[in-house]
């Protein structure tokens, strides 16, 4: 298979590219705050912590080490070549064109699939609080308002994720705030629990090393979106030190606001409370303390994320789309640029998760589920390209470039070979369990088939 080299890209660079840099350091520095605290986070850990008990402060501790090393390597990478297309255009510098086309379009899917099911999330929020009303209504509603802000400018998209941002990191940041001084019972109306939630009901390790698997394979897919910052820096002022400054900042946020957050609602409230699951964690853990309100204005809180991680993918979906065409490797109307902005591909990519929406209703138990499957993956699949990628072009800039490597993977060549045996080892996790296996198998198969594409179109250029 052909490779590129860094000096000779097979087609313009996307540094040429008619993208507008209308994002500023403000909006750049806030996705990148807000960006960790994903849907996954709020929505996702009860089912997490219902499996693993207290021991899902263990998991997430796993899974963030994991995750602080792919975004090292991606903010090394994206910080020596800024790019639209981030892992993707990564992939095929290092790779060959057939990776970038397999990283780029699996992607693509996954956020497509992912606005639609962050629409119903939201929708559902909506329609408890105004029963009666439909839930396609609400969707088609948030679909529009964000598919016309990213149309108009990327400043509308940065501006969102902005405010969106820093409601979610307040409320948070709060939350944790209560929860510690309620550990330490030092909040009115409250005693410290101590630690009988973390030994009680089971122990820290209720369901055994099965349960702890579990919940470290919940853990892994809560951190998806972090890969938005690196996509928005290449419309930024300044995309090298934006990177940068987020990546370096990542260990930290991780550190506070997942496995932080994790600790806190584990130690105030039992795992095995049926309210973890049916409220959320979150929820749960405001009205344990009995503050008023407190977790309805979290629903809220909830509600925000959502919305913020529906904008946040229909630009990451649009930006490596129009990546992908604009290094040969997808149809050309999606490439159009209007006013700095690729509307072909944003209005794709809403349409095929509004149809992800659709699918909901029309085919619940065949095809819907089949869909969710295919992308169950994906994520690791973008982060084995992320570590291949970076084991390849690092050496090749040390060589060709030094000066671009701004941001340093820690202990090279050893930790980003460490990353590679954990995504392994969750694969295999991944395998020994009946619901991931299907998950595993059906985003092997989509990517086998994208690869197979992607190669074929490679040869198919070369040939010309």
């Amino acid at each position: 298979m052909s490779r590129t080299t860094l000096d000779t890209p097979p087609t313009a660079p996307d540094a040429n590219a008619p993208l507008s840099h209308g994002l500023k350091q403000r909006h750049l520095s806030m996705i990148a705050l807000g960006g960790v605290i994903g849907a996954g986070l709020f929505v996702g850990s009860g089912a997490g912590i219902a499996a693993a008990g207290p021991s899902i402060v263990i998991a997430y501790a796993v899974s963030g080490l994991l995750v602080m090393l792919v975004m090292r390597m991606l903010g090394e990478m994206s910080a020596a070549y800024p790019s639209s297309g981030s892992f993707s255009a990564h992939a095929e510098r290092a790779i060959g064109p057939w990776a970038g086309f397999t990283a780029g379009w699996s992607f693509w899917v996954l956020l497509c699939t992912a606005v639609g099911l962050e629409g119903i999330g939201a929708a559902k929020i909506v329609t408890g609080w105004l029963p009666g009303t439909p839930e396609w209504a609400w969707v088609a509603l948030f679909m529009v308002v964000f598919c016309v802000a990213n149309l108009a400018a990327v400043k509308n998209f940065g501006e969102f994720e902005f405010w969106f941002a820093a409601l979610k990191v307040g409320a948070i940041g709060l939350f944790l705030v209560l929860g510690v001084l309620a550990v330490a019972g030092v909040l009115p109306g409250t005693d410290s629990p101590g630690t009988s939630n973390l030994t009680g009901q089971g122990g820290f390790l209720p369901h055994g090393s099965e349960g702890l698997v579990v919940g470290l394979l919940a853990s892994v897919f809560a951190y998806g979106g972090l890969e938005t910052v690196t996509i928005a820096a290449a419309e930024s002022e300044n995309p090298v030190q934006g990177v940068a400054r987020a990546v370096r900042t990542a260990m930290w946020r991780i550190a506070l606001f997942y496995i932080g957050s994790m600790a806190v609602i584990v130690t105030l409230v039992p795992w095995d409370s049926k309210e973890v699951v049916e409220k959320g964690p979150y929820v749960a853990a405001l009205d344990h303390l009995g503050i008023p309100g407190a977790g309805q204005l979290m629903n809220v809180v909830v509600f925000v994320a959502l919305l913020s991680a529906m904008n946040a993918n229909i630009y990451g979906s649009s930006r490596i789309a129009y990546s992908l065409v604009e290094r040969g490797q997808g149809p050309k109307a999606l490439g159009r640029v209007s006013a700095g902005v690729p509307r072909v591909a944003v209005l794709v990519s809403c349409v095929f998760g509004f149809v992800c929406v659709l699918l909901s209703y029309w085919r619940p138990d065949d095809v819907f589920p089949w869909l969710l499957n295919m992308i169950g993956a994906v994520i690791l699949v973008v982060w084995i390209f992320i570590a291949v990628s970076q084991l390849l072009l690092r050496r090749r800039v040390e060589r060709e470039a030094p000066e671009k490597l701004i941001v340093r993977m820690w202990l090279f060549p050893a930790l980003t070979w460490m990353a590679l045996a954990g995504m392994a080892a969750i694969f295999v996790l991944m395998a020994r369990q009946p619901d991931t296996r299907v998950q595993l198998y059906s985003t092997g198969g989509m990517t086998l088939f994208l690869a197979a594409v992607g190669y074929a179109w490679q040869r198919a250029r070369a040939a010309r």
